[in-house]
């Protein structure tokens, strides 16, 4: 029984409604006609105390499977008159939108069971039902202190202040069960670890299990979500119940190109060609979803639908993250009373606020991962026996390549992998001080409770006592840069220290950094705008960005603001909209290596298209235009796969650009072209300019610096990766900022002291500050070691780009060397992000065009 086991027992109706209270099973039978799959797996199973992680499609009762025994409990508790006034249930869900939403759903048949108990002749106390977020006012909380519901629907954030509140702590020592819903959009990040640990806190305040019970749309693997669920015990995984019913639910995916050539088509017609097809997707029905992956495109998308379909204009909205609250919420119940035609959204609704029925699911380019695509096709059809429609529209042919390998492998299940965050100290720094503040701790004794969070169950040792002795002020220097102790800490024991800490606990907990503006200003000090934090962290001195509509040279930064010099009509560097895109998933891009194989030995093959629509489900357009993609690459070059690295040289006027077809996701790349850059700038003493995409990087070099092929072999052969990019950080923007992130989460530098708010500008300069001070001094502090994992294991992918140059040096994949007149086809759509900024299309399409033009002449020449 001691392990994680996949569920294989489907419950009869009959088996169910043998554990359910008598007016819990009447009322069930008189609302429902049956269980659905999730229920008949997972219902009687947390009855009987086990803890249980439900994957399962949107709109197939996953919410009640979890609810359902332990409102049956409740009422049988109710009717023997034994249910006290304390938490039984805690509800944690990352969106707090979701949370009234759920409260909605928990009370509605909490009544209609209150009324058959009535009819019944029963009578039944009722089951008190709350929520505690940061919107909840201290009137409202107290009065939960006073009188606690006995389910509790929270956010990991406020779970994890509500340990420390010493009046409402006492109210959850007697939890018996915890449901942590969304669990794929927390698994992976921060917010995820944190909750991880404030679990483990909350089992130590109960003194005894509690059931765990995790719901997570589509994830994989679905063993790591579990043991990351249940936690461990004594270095071993919790045991529990894994129930898979993610394929309960039928999809329909398409792919399709918006136009029959994805080369020549110009930008306005290609553009016309796109809006003209979701006018005839969406024209016979209600309610469609659209997905674009960033906020800036979900704009335009909502303007051009708007102005081509002026019958529909007020049916049409977006919805994404940049928007006020009210305005979401606005558009959400608009959506739920079925009054909107169309709906377009970049990632905001791809989680489960419950959204009404939507007939199908457009997305506008490639999702990135099989995953996303299925979650998101997933929204449509909410009903469990209605199938999921959704229609994936390629823009290029790059794009049109990857959605094909992407609704395969989502046809085939074939899912990518989720990375978990391991050891992020930050977060160990709050919960040491939670910790702290609850009583004094034996320090083994504190390190083993962390150690039971998935997260953290690798933790060194070492690790651990360095958040001790930074907390308790043992680094030496800090105190003058206003850095104090906050606990104690001598043989063997800590605890909480000064009359401040609590307040500071309180108003700095929480993992997501303050959204930052990053104001731009010119050298002698005009303003001229704002840019995104995330688009500020890749400038490097010299880069070259566009705002409103001019275009600017980087020069330095200064706290929250950026200091640039204005170069009309020079050639951007960073194109404005690089900070939203999604990274494409390492295992998918591997599956696009083998596809890249696949198609180049059907080549020669007559009967090749129709293998292709065949195996691939795609119609005859795309089968043409993938293959003639394949072939002008063949001839021009070699096609890159599996198997083989291409490297091409290209000398353009006064420099040489290298073109590395390295396809492993943008991640990866990202972490291998700095490194990369890195050598190169040091060996030559030059400027190396670096474009990257999920398909490969570009690295550029004046033309005197130009390397010989044995220096480019080198780079493959780099053997301490994480070293030559932690140097080739130095300095960085992206260092500066994420520093700053970490030492807010890791409490170095406070978001909110004496209950003031200090600037992000103040923050950042703080940051620097500290961070010049430890590289000099503590190399090993934790907040720096943290930083660097950040940036290297969350943000870069530098574990699969280590295991990429494995297989080169192990001589799995060979690196061959050409040199071109030009780019080749696969390597269009690096030089034209290398190139020109792509606010607008247009000079996109019409670079890939010329080039185009000039490699057809010389193939045509070959053949």
């Amino acid at each position: 029984m001691g392990e994680i086991r996949w569920a294989t027992k489907e419950y009869t109706d009959e088996e169910i409604y043998s554990i359910l209270d008598p007016v819990v099973r009447e009322w069930f039978k008189r609302k429902f006609k049956s269980f659905t799959p999730p229920q008949r797996y997972a219902i009687v199973e947390i009855h009987k105390g086990e803890n249980v992680l439900i994957s399962s499609p949107t709109g197939s009762g996953k919410t009640l499977s979890a609810f359902l025994a332990i409102i049956s409990e409740l009422i049988s508790l109710g009717r023997k008159g034994e249910l006290e006034d304390k938490i039984y249930c805690v509800y944690v869900s990352p969106l707090r939108a979701l949370n009234n939403d759920i409260r909605r759903n928990l009370e509605e048949p909490l009544a209609e069971i209150k009324r058959v108990a009535q009819e019944l002749g029963e009578e039944i106390p009722e089951i008190r039902v709350a929520v505690r977020t940061s919107d909840t006012t201290s009137y409202e909380k107290s009065k939960m202190v006073k009188k606690p519901p006995h389910i509790l629907i929270t956010t990991p954030e406020s779970l994890a202040i509500a340990l420390n509140a010493p009046k409402f702590r006492e109210r959850l020592k007697d939890t018996m069960w915890v449901i942590v819903d969304e669990v794929h959009a927390l698994a992976e990040n921060k917010r995820g670890s944190h909750l991880a640990l404030t679990l483990e806190r909350l089992r130590e305040l109960t003194g005894k299990d509690f059931v765990r019970i995790g719901l997570s749309a589509t994830i994989h693997p679905l063993e790591e979500v579990a043991k990351f669920v249940f936690g461990f015990e004594n270095g071993k995984p919790r045991p529990g119940l894994i129930v898979d019913v993610s394929f309960a639910k039928r999809t329909k995916i398409t792919v399709e190109s918006v136009v029959e050539d994805l080369v020549y088509t110009p930008a306005d017609v290609l553009s016309q060609a796109l809006y003209r097809r979701i006018g005839e997707l969406v024209k016979n029905r209600k309610t469609t979803l659209i997905f674009t992956n960033t906020r800036s495109g979900t704009e335009r998308v909502v303007y051009h639908l708007k102005k081509m379909f002026p019958e529909w204009a007020d049916k049409i909205e977006a919805h994404h993250s940049s928007l006020s609250r009210e305005v979401r919420l606005e558009v959400e119940e608009r959506l739920k009373r079925g009054e909107l035609k169309i709906i377009v959204s970049s990632t905001s609704l791809e989680l489960g606020i419950d959204i009404g029925s939507i007939d199908l699911v457009i997305l506008i380019g490639s999702p990135k991962s099989v995953n996303r695509a299925l979650q998101r096709i997933g929204r449509a059809g909410h009903r469990l026996h209605e199938v999921s429609e959704g229609v994936i529209l390629a823009l290029d042919r790059d794009d049109l390549v990857e959605v094909t390998v992407l609704a395969h492998n989502a046809r085939n299940r074939r899912l990518d992998r989720i990375r978990i965050p391991k050891n992020p100290l930050d977060v160990l720094v709050q919960h040491v001080l939670g910790m702290a503040l609850e009583r004094v701790w034996d320090v083994n004794e504190a390190y083993n409770v962390v150690k039971r969070a998935y997260p953290f169950k690798d933790l060194p040792f070492e690790d651990f006592m360095n958040v001790l002795k930074y907390l308790a002020g043992e680094y030496a220097g800090l105190e003058e840069k206003k850095v104090y102790a906050k606990i104690w800490l001598e043989d063997g024991k800590f605890g909480k220290r000064g009359k401040m800490t609590r307040a500071i606990y309180y108003m700095n907990t929480g993992t997501i950094p303050d959204e930052a503006k990053i104001d731009v200003f010119t050298v002698d000090k005009r303003y001229i705008g704002t840019v995104e934090e995330e688009f500020a962290e890749h400038l490097m001195p010299g880069d070259i960005f566009v705002l409103a509509g001019r275009t600017y040279e980087f020069v330095k930064s200064r706290g929250n603001r950026i200091y640039v010099i204005p170069r009309e009509g020079a050639k951007p560097t960073i194109p404005s909209w690089f900070s939203e895109m999604l990274p494409l998933s390492f295992d998918l891009a591997l599956d696009i290596q083998r596809f890249r194989r696949e198609v180049k030995s059907l080549l020669g093959n007559k009967r090749a298209k129709s293998f292709l629509m065949k195996k691939y489900r795609i119609d005859e357009v795309t089968a043409k235009a993938i293959l003639s993609y394949f072939r002008e690459q063949a001839k021009y070059s070699i096609i890159p796969d599996d198997e083989t690295v291409l490297v091409e040289a290209v000398r353009d006027r006064n420099v040489v650009k290298y073109f590395f077809h390295t396809l492993v996701g943008r991640r990866a790349n990202d972490a291998l072209s700095r490194a990369f850059a890195y050598i190169i700038s040091k060996k030559k003493r030059c400027n190396v300019g670096v474009a990257i995409t999920d398909n490969g990087f570009m690295l550029k070099v004046p033309e005197d610096k130009a390397l010989t092929q044995e220096e480019i072999l080198e780079l493959f052969k780099l053997e301490n990766l994480r070293e030559t990019l932690k140097r080739a950080l130095d300095n960085t923007e992206l260092l500066k900022r994420r520093f700053r992130h970490v030492a807010n989460r890791g409490l170095l530098v406070l978001r909110r002291y004496m209950g003031r708010e200090k600037s992000l500008s103040r923050q950042q300069i703080n940051a620097q500050t500290l961070l010049n001070f430890l590289k000099k001094n503590y190399p090993d502090f934790p907040l720096l070691k943290e930083v660097y994992r950040e940036i290297m294991e969350d943000k870069m992918d530098v574990e699969n780009a280590e295991l990429f140059l494995r297989w080169i040096r192990d001589g799995k994949i060979r690196v061959i060397i050409r040199e071109h007149e030009y780019p080749s086809p696969f390597a269009f759509n690096l030089e034209v992000v290398g190139a020109s900024d792509v606010v607008l299309m247009e000079d996109r399409r019409e670079l890939i065009k010329q080039l185009h033009q000039k490699i057809m002449a010389i193939i045509s020449d070959i053949t």
